[in-house]
């Protein structure tokens, strides 16, 4: 027998390597990883190979995605949840009732509720299309719809699944089915944005790197545990908890904490996804021996899973139509609503200026001159968000040729495959034959899509080639404010060192406007001195830039471009000021 121990040190090899050379002959690496898992199983030598769902269900999806969701692009995300939400939970339901009714007509035996169990299995889409439409350079806008997407309709396809699975064991209500669909999705909001704010909370006061980030893996297990166990969605819980996490990292954790979580949890998701895939090719032989035997063949499982997978795209092709066509109808009154929206910031400046003409009279009305002003100051960044918003709608506008992307790159992948092995043995005859209906879909699905995803982008001419980062103009943009919220800090002569001690007036004045840094030779007293105010002016561009964030007009890539460079550049100070310790 193999040592278990040289089969995961094997296996990370192959993950590795495979995610080095599969871009270069532009195919996606999951798929590599499945053949490779195929042709080892083939081997004579090779034992039949499984691994229980609860591995994946509990020990690989969670911190997948906690991973994805700390990483989402939230201005984004916020400005298209509403048709994020429509494709994560009414067209997962839309399409597992739809499957379901076509297993239950077509399975002898089947009855309705196993059928839309089997559709919940289904429906999900899987995040490798994310990451094969990110490096096809596509509009930054279809990636954030994949993105929220497959981050959020795993969790309602198990919830449903959960439920139907249910309904076969005692039978179906309506009213309970929903009841309980609405209690797991909202105690696991509730858990997950507790379970965030209290990592934050926590690992804010933990300043050792290594131990800062060994905590962040425990955060999606903490919050995915007790959800389940108390009947919630433990994968929303997870989704949460990341969302909290990544939103508040960029104020409360220092730069060796974020690079270090950046790191690591890349190389750990890198490892989760890529097994999955290479366990799956591993699993494809045993699952089709189970077939042969019970059914006498492979073609009536066959059957079943292409137009399982048609029904699929169908119903998916028909929401994201209507979802473009509603899209398109909104974005005809963007400059309406963005008139209107000048109007009213118009109307906040004479507001403002009778105020600060007259202050008393406000006093006497009862408000006090502080909280107008921070009132006035809320009413502009609300105005600015707004407007940033209704230029990105303008500025990205979804078509035809997008809905075909979006439509075509919702391939099926981990959690089918993970879902499809919970099915319950008691109750459910034709287990197997489900089971082996799911992967194939999942087979079929990665094949026939993931290899002709480039193709199809190119045919309707969205490959913009601009990846996934900020533009250059967009990049030099917030750099020059940055920039200029530096200048301002320092010639105010408010920044102070990380003592606590005031800068002498002296440097203050040497500095001015110039931000420059201090040559590479022996750190002096002088020297220490520039360095130290160097710091400080970072510290005051980061809150700019925290500020900044909160009004919308830069995209996410960008603000987090410039907090990366940022971060660099306070690491890279202070090894040079404690170089000696």
């Amino acid at each position: 027998m193999v040592d278990p121990l040289l089969i995961i040190v094997g296996g990370i090899v192959v993950i590795s390597l495979v995610t080095v050379i599969a871009p270069r002959f532009n195919v996606a690496g999951p798929l590599v990883l499945m053949a490779i898992g195929l042709g080892v199983s083939l081997l004579p030598f090779v034992p039949a190979f499984a691994v229980p769902p609860e591995v994946i269900l509990i020990g690989v999806l969670p911190p997948l995605l906690y991973s994805a969701a700390v990483q989402l692009p939230a201005i984004e995300f916020r400005r298209d949840f509403a048709p994020i939400a429509g494709l994560s939970v009414l067209l997962v339901v839309l399409s597992a009732l739809g499957l379901g009714l076509f297993f239950w007509a077509v399975i002898p035996g089947m009855g309705l509720a196993l059928g839309v169990a089997l559709g919940a299995i289904l429906s999900p889409t899987d995040a490798v299309a994310t990451s094969i439409a990110k490096r096809l350079g596509i509009a930054p806008r279809v990636v954030t719809l994949l993105e929220g997407e497959s981050l959020l309709n795993d969790a309602t396809a198990l919830v449903l699944l959960r439920t139907a699975v249910a309904a076969v064991a005692s039978g179906f209500a309506f009213a309970d089915a929903v009841a309980n669909f609405a209690w797991g999705v909202l105690l696991a909001l509730a858990l997950g944005a507790l379970v965030g704010w209290g990592n934050l909370r926590i690992r804010e006061r933990v300043t050792n790197p290594a131990a800062n980030t060994a905590l962040s893996f425990t955060v999606p297990f903490i919050a995915y545990l007790p959800t389940e166990h108390l009947g919630g969605s433990g994968l929303v819980a997870a989704v949460v908890a990341g969302i909290v996490t990544g939103q508040g990292a960029a104020r409360r954790f220092t730069p060796e904490q974020r690079v270090s979580d950046r790191v690591n949890w890349r190389t750990i998701e890198l490892i989760l996804e890529g097994g999955v895939f290479l366990v799956f090719g591993l699993e494809l032989k045993d699952i089709v021996g189970a077939n042969l035997r019970e059914h006498e063949g492979l073609w009536y499982g066959t059957w079943l899973a292409l137009s399982a997978l048609g029904i699929a795209l169908g119903v998916r092709a028909l929401y994201v139509a209507g979802l473009i066509w509603l899209q398109g109808r909104r974005s005809r009154g963007h400059s309406r609503y963005r008139e209107r929206a000048e109007r009213i910031g118009e109307r906040v400046d004479q507001l403002q200026e009778a105020y600060r003409s007259d202050p008393e009279t406000f006093g006497r009305r009862g408000t006090d001159p502080e909280r107008a002003e921070r009132r006035f100051s809320w009413m502009r960044r609300r105005l600015a968000r707004t407007t940033a918003d209704l230029d990105y709608y303008r500025d990205s506008p979804l078509g035809w040729r997008h809905g075909v992307i979006v439509v075509w790159a919702g391939m099926r992948g981990v959690v089918t495959l993970a879902a499809a092995q919970t099915l319950p043995s008691e109750g459910v005859s034709d287990r197997p034959l489900l089971i082996f209906v799911a992967f194939l879909v999942a087979l079929f699905s990665l094949l026939l899509q993931g290899l002709t995803l480039t193709a199809v982008v190119r045919a309707v001419g969205l490959s913009e080639g601009g990846g996934e980062g900020p533009t250059r103009e967009e990049q030099h943009a917030l750099d020059a404010e940055l920039r200029q919220a530096a200048v301002a800090a320092v010639t105010s002569g408010t920044l102070a060192r990380r003592n606590g001690e005031a800068f002498p007036a002296d440097l203050i004045e040497q500095a001015g406007a110039r931000l420059t840094r201090p040559p590479d030779d022996d750190v002096t007293t002088r020297a220490r001195d520039l360095l130290e105010l160097r710091l400080a002016s970072i510290d005051a561009m980061r809150q700019e830039l925290n500020r900044i964030s909160h009004d919308g007009r830069y995209s996410t890539a960008a603000l987090r471009h410039a907090l990366a460079e940022l971060d660099a550049d306070q690491l890279s100070l202070e090894l040079r000021i404690d170089g000696d310790d």
